[in-house]
């Protein structure tokens, strides 16, 4: 019996609607596929990142009196930035980066130059110069501060010899800062912050030696060869070669001691917890304080947005900084 002509090209009209939508369900899934694989990823930062920085910054606008949650505005923000503390930890902080980026970034720089010579043991090196990364701050701090211990520790000794630090020699946990030289501006620092970082500085040493070494070894070897060649010494070699090739890398290892500077507090908690006085208090250190201290949650919310700004503006700076780079 023959098929009404009505018939077959209804079932024609149906398939082809069945086609066109698998067609765009299809298309539908293999546009959006990445999303879905980065959804429960997406949804842990979401849980322990977005929500408590939005949190923070309600708290931040919040006080507690007798129980009950007031909310004040940027009052918060008020007591923080007018009180003589944050003023404080705020230069600790400025003179601990200052030292603590610069002697990681010079001795990383020298240490990944000589460990780019080839020498025979040079992965042995390597693998020991890596040991101090895998350890937690609060590990180095107090491996350290048995060094420093009065009567007992290895370097006590040193440190109290009036010869060597006259005129009655330093015990570093204990002796507090100079006279400042400048009304309102701690400086010279106490010998706990000095020591506090060298002990920073050795604990981010591996992974800026590596991150140093292994731009080092992009350079050309054909480039260094011609430059010496051409009569350029060592010293131009690597201020008018070596230098600007590895830039990038000195960029990216630039802000992430700041980063790290700036957040870290597991180091002077273990170490010298803030003292002697608070001649160690750094920001992330008085955040712990009016945290966990003294329970004032409110505070230290807005401390904390603070710090997260100035977080951000590292990572922004250093996104453009490194864009500018690549373009150039």
């Amino acid at each position: 019996m023959a098929t009404p002509a009505g018939t077959a090209s209804g079932h024609t009209s149906v398939s082809s609607y069945s086609h066109r939508r698998h067609h765009i369900q299809q298309g539908f899934f293999s546009r959006t596929l990445p999303f879905w694989l980065l959804l429960p990823a997406l949804l842990v930062i979401v849980v322990i990142q977005v929500i408590p920085a939005l949190f923070s910054f309600f708290l931040s606008t919040q006080t507690f009196e007798r129980g009950d949650q007031i909310y004040v505005g940027l009052r918060n923000f008020e007591r923080v930035f007018s009180s003589s503390a944050f003023s404080l930890s705020l230069f600790h902080t400025l003179f601990f980066l200052i030292g603590y980026v610069a002697l990681t970034l010079i001795a990383g720089f020298v240490i990944a130059q000589i460990l780019n010579r080839k020498l025979r043991l040079s992965p042995f090196y390597i693998t020991v110069i890596f040991v101090p990364w895998v350890l937690s701050d609060v590990v180095v701090g107090l491996i350290f501060r048995l060094f420093i211990v009065p009567d007992y520790g290895l370097f006590s000794a040193f440190f109290a010899d009036p010869r060597i630090f006259p005129p009655k020699g330093i015990s570093i946990l204990t002796t507090p800062a100079a006279p400042a030289l400048i009304a309102g501006v701690p400086f010279p620092p106490a010998p706990a912050l000095i020591y506090l970082i060298f002990a920073s500085a050795w604990k981010a040493l591996p992974f800026i030696t590596l991150l140093i070494l292994a731009a080092l070894q992009t350079v050309s070897h054909e480039l260094i060869e011609s430059a010496a060649i051409d009569g350029a010494d060592r010293w131009r070699t690597v201020r008018y070669i070596t230098f600007p090739l590895i830039l990038p890398t000195l960029i990216v290892a630039l802000f992430n001691l700041t980063l790290t500077g700036v957040n870290g507090v597991g180091m002077v908690f273990s170490l010298t917890g803030g003292g002697p006085g608070t001649a160690t208090e750094v920001l992330s250190y008085l955040l712990y304080t009016i945290g966990f201290g003294r329970l004032d949650f409110g505070r230290a919310a807005a401390l904390s947005v603070f710090m997260a700004i100035i977080n951000l503006t590292l990572i922004l700076l250093t996104l453009r900084i490194s864009r500018s780079e690549k373009e150039a």
